[in-house]
């Protein structure tokens, strides 16, 4: 008799990783089943971000970012401890260089504080330069629950547990799902290198996930859009003018964070990233194409009308891609003195952007049942913070819908 599988679980980044550790730990006994399309695990987001550890202060206070991020942070840096995975709460300051950004500055600060965030407080530009020595503010925030965290090390040990409770589970790379047929009281599951059987599906398909939606007859009137992320590297010079983490006060009318810089647990620092679109969603290079994901994305209004409404911001962003010089200006922003040759080119990654018809982003995490699976529509930054916090929400829908029994 084919073995059948409790549960399926698409998509082996961070938040499917730490799904399918939240259900094995609370019911031992079932049988899951995770599949990754690439040859290793977190290849895509999880494996190409920036590695920080989010306080949560940006969030609107009560919506299921603040809270995932807070109580997700809280728990992954235990979990860290408790693992082994390299991790340092180092803290962060976010600064303004301009007094129009003080009013923004004021609004997260506020956010911080109905989000509970330990610590933060705000400072001057004198003591930004005390922690951070070669920084020129008006003023900023000090953050000191920020983190930085080895995220790939982080699923890594994830997948490590789950095996380890129950040799009956699977979790597989290079199973890239085709199909996932409903046959009386199970799926029929079909990959690039096999066929399976589960009883239920969670979809974690990040990059993917409206795709995913779509094959699972969901009604979702959204698309998911990627934006590329360049980062540059600090040289071995430029290093001393960095110590952990340095923000820019956000703009408010786009909904990412700023080029900002990071310091990475193997000692690297980052400088970064931009936010392009992108022609490919798992595109990293700059010229990298895929006619299907072009379609797809430039036949969708969502992207026109996102285009419209952000054109200059647009147009920076991509002269900035391809020119150095033009990065570096921004970076000097925050570091004056920094110069060509403290920055060298570095890797990118690619953002899940889901956007509304009317070329809105939907801002907030989303996680729908829907029939009989689960599927995880939204999940941008901050959700490798927030992963453990987001697992345990879709265990919580998952004993709600799949009728999970703790013995």
């Amino acid at each position: 008799m084919d073995k059948i599988f409790d549960i399926a679980i698409v998509g082996g980044g961070i938040v499917g990783a730490a799904t399918a550790y939240k259900l094995q730990t609370a019911y031992p006994e079932i049988k899951i089943l995770l599949l990754e399309k690439e040859d290793h695990f977190a290849p895509h987001q999880t494996g190409n971000n920036s590695g920080v550890i989010h306080s949560g202060m940006y969030y609107t206070p009560g919506s299921k970012k603040a809270v995932n991020c807070v109580n997700g942070r809280k728990e992954l840096v235990q979990f860290a401890k408790e693992h082994n995975v390299a991790h340092d709460v180092c803290g962060k300051v976010v600064v303004a260089t301009e007094e129009k950004e003080l009013q923004f500055m004021e609004k997260i600060y506020t956010n911080g504080l109905a989000n509970k965030i330990e610590g933060i407080e705000k400072i001057t530009g004198n003591q930004v330069k005390e922690i951070e020595p070669f920084v020129e503010s008006i003023g900023g925030l000090w953050v000191p629950c920020t983190g930085i965290i080895d995220f790939v090390g982080v699923t890594t040990k994830l997948i490590e547990i789950v095996k380890g409770i129950n040799p009956e589970s699977e979790l597989l790379t290079g199973h890239k799902v085709t199909s996932f047929e409903r046959d009386g009281d199970h799926r029929n599951i079909v990959t690039s290198k096999g066929k399976f059987k589960a009883k239920q599906m969670i979809f974690c398909g990040g990059l993917q996930a409206d795709r995913l939606a779509k094959q699972d007859k969901v009604a979702l009137k959204e698309k998911v859009v990627g934006f590329r992320g360049d980062y540059y590297d600090l040289t071995e010079q430029g290093k001393e003018k960095v110590r952990n983490l340095i923000y820019p006060v956000p703009n408010p009318e786009f909904p990412f964070l700023g080029v900002h810089f990071t310091r990475m647990t193997n000692g690297e620092i980052e400088c970064g990233p931009n936010a392009v679109f992108t022609f490919k969603r798992e595109g990293y290079g700059k010229t990298d194409f895929s006619l299907r994901d072009t379609v797809d994305a430039l036949s969708y209004s969502g992207t026109w009308k996102l285009f419209f409404n952000n054109t200059k911001f647009a147009i920076d962003e991509y002269r900035r891609a391809f020119s150095k010089k033009l990065f570096l200006q921004t970076l000097q922003r925050m570091i004056p003195s920094l110069t060509m040759d403290d920055i060298k080119p570095g890797r990118a990654g690619v953002r899940a952007q889901l956007l509304g018809t009317g070329g809105e982003t939907r801002d907030d995490f989303r996680i729908e049942y829907t029939q009989d699976s689960i599927h995880v529509l939204n999940a941008p930054s901050p959700a490798a913070t927030a992963c453990l916090a987001i697992g345990g929400d879709i265990k919580e829908m998952a004993e709600k819908h799949f009728g999970l029994v703790l013995r």
